[in-house]
């Protein structure tokens, strides 16, 4: 029987800093495994420490949070499943990028075989991809509205690191290319650009990306994120722990 650390602990007595300092020591190393685990490790683990800090949120309003998101972040952990639909994803060369037109993108580098010893050798001679996946956020109903607008996929040379500079270029280009216009209707499948993936795959990104997600700030502050979010109205909840690179 797995017992709850944080039961024996009173999170009513620690600042927000401790608090956030815990969460990112058990959180080292941790983004690696499977689905199941992550969840399993938040509802044994993690609950509480989330429960204190969204207790203790010093941005609840929509409005406020809006100028503080705009930047480079790092998510750190995730129970998103959208993430494990393609296996080989860089932790380390995965980022959040929101800019203040109201776009943002979740962009990453995938190198499939790096996981393994076996496979890493004649991996290394395969192209790597790296995948954006670019929404849209403004305020509703004084919550978060996000909007699908598209899925892009680039081949890449796999000893090359994707930076933040490059990722921001890139995601700032598809903007400009495609998203000129405001008022333009967005066609998802159109925009659904996903090559050399094999058609089951293709199917996973279309069934994720044409539902309209529901995303929400427990806690934010300059540096810290922990948001919840929903890509269907059946699906459990999902968790992301993000930090700001920039």
């Amino acid at each position: 029987m797995i017992v709850n650390i944080t039961a024996a602990k009173d999170l009513g007595d620690w600042n927000i800093q401790e608090i956030k300092n815990k969460i990112l020591e058990i959180f080292t190393g941790r983004n690696v495994e499977f689905l199941r685990d992550k969840v399993h490790f938040y509802q044994t683990e993690l609950a509480l420490y989330f429960k204190e800090l969204t207790r203790r949120n010093p941005f609840p309003n929509v409005r406020e949070q809006l100028p503080i998101v705009v930047g480079v972040w790092i998510p750190i952990w995730s129970t998103i499943p959208f993430q494990e639909i393609v296996p080989g994803r860089l932790q380390e060369q995965s980022y959040q990028i929101f800019h203040d037109d109201g776009y943002y993108a979740n962009i990453a580098r995938y190198a499939p075989g790096h996981q393994s010893a076996v496979w890493r050798r004649f991996a290394l001679k395969l192209p790597a991809f790296d995948l954006m996946v670019m929404q849209k956020y403004s305020i509703r109903d004084e919550n978060w509205y996000i909007q699908n607008v598209g899925i892009f996929q680039a081949l890449v040379n796999r000893e090359k690191a994707l930076t933040i500079d490059e990722a921001d270029e890139w995601f700032t280009a598809i903007v400009k290319s495609k998203f000129q216009q405001h008022e333009e209707k967005i066609d998802l499948k159109r925009e659904l650009q996903l090559n050399k993936m094999d058609r089951n795959t293709v199917k996973k990104f279309e069934k994720a990306y044409l539902n309209t997600p529901v995303l929400e700030h427990l806690y934010i502050d300059n540096d810290f994120r922990l948001v919840k979010s929903q890509r269907e109205v059946k699906q459990r909840p999902s968790y992301t722990i993000a930090v700001r690179k920039r």
